[in-house]
């Protein structure tokens, strides 16, 4: 199974391409899309809607799981990343992939135990599960790449509750 994970945002989007076979994960492809700050948000979401055409075609993931926005006291930056989520949606499903949407404490969740833990310790047991050497620079990549454990795992889960 091959997930593609996006941690999306208007200034960088996070792209984690991870294979899964059996219980075995290994790291295909990480990347941080990011345009030019200074472009409008339209030039800077077309910008990144054609970059993850060209990711897309080329590593072929199976399905895609992407981070949903978390919505604080900063409604403003809440939307702008809802949008950047529509774009990747959008991208995705124009190539026929499903799409699957995790809150942040899922994500936390499914790749740490605990859906409270800190970015830190996503970022370690990122780097753990995948076999690196070092957590993947920066943060919005291995997001992504959390994204898509968060993704395997929970595939995981269901197909062994319809086992059961």
């Amino acid at each position: 199974m091959r997930i593609l994970g996006i941690d999306p945002g208007t200034y960088h989007m996070g792209l984690g391409v991870v294979d899964s076979e059996g219980s075995d994960l290994s790291l295909v492809h990480v990347t941080v899309l990011s345009p030019r700050k200074a472009d409008p948000l339209a030039v800077r979401l077309h910008t990144m809607y054609e970059e993850l055409q060209v990711l897309l075609r080329q590593f072929m993931p199976g399905s895609v799981a992407i981070e949903q926005p978390f919505v604080s006291r900063n409604v403003r930056a809440a939307m702008a990343v809802g949008q950047a989520q529509a774009v990747a949606m959008v991208a995705c499903a124009g190539q026929g992939l499903d799409v699957t949407g995790y809150s942040p404490s899922q994500v936390k969740q499914a790749v740490t135990d605990y859906g409270a833990s800190s970015k830190e310790q996503v970022q370690e047991m990122v780097r753990a599960l995948l076999g690196l050497d070092e957590i993947p620079e920066p943060t919005d990549a291995a997001d992504a790449l959390a994204v898509a454990i968060c993704h395997i795992n929970s595939s995981r889960a269901s197909e062994l509750a319809l086992h059961e």
